[in-house]
């Protein structure tokens, strides 16, 4: 059975983060699940969840491919949690400064897609 990491996000708009954070699991030949929230559209939102998933599609549509990258929508959260021997880690990926700065709102708001 395939086993996968997690990432949990709105995803929007997919960016060089994005991609970095992914990258950190599937440069180690571990497979990815991206969960995309819910979430309701507003200015930080402009992207119904099934709009963000077309286009992760077109950005890793050979990872999806292969098996190496799940995609779906779930409802939106409100927290993660876990209780003791779980069975699993939680990893928390520090990007480096120049992936940090990178924002989807200022990606959206300066028209560069």
């Amino acid at each position: 059975m395939k086993k996968y990491a997690l990432y949990i996000g709105r995803w929007q708009t997919w960016h060089d983060g994005h991609k970095w954070l992914i990258n950190q699991q599937l440069e180690k030949g571990k497979n990815v699940w991206i969960a995309i929230r819910d979430v309701e559209e507003d200015d930080n939102n402009p992207y119904k969840p099934y709009q963000v998933m077309m286009e992760l599609h077109k950005q890793l549509g050979k990872e999806i491919a292969e098996g190496r990258v799940m995609i779906s929508i779930i409802p939106d959260i409100e927290s993660f949690n876990y209780g003791r021997d779980v069975g699993y880690e939680v990893i928390e990926h520090q990007p480096p400064a120049e992936i940090r700065e990178i924002s989807g709102t200022k990606i959206r708001n300066n028209g560069i897609l």
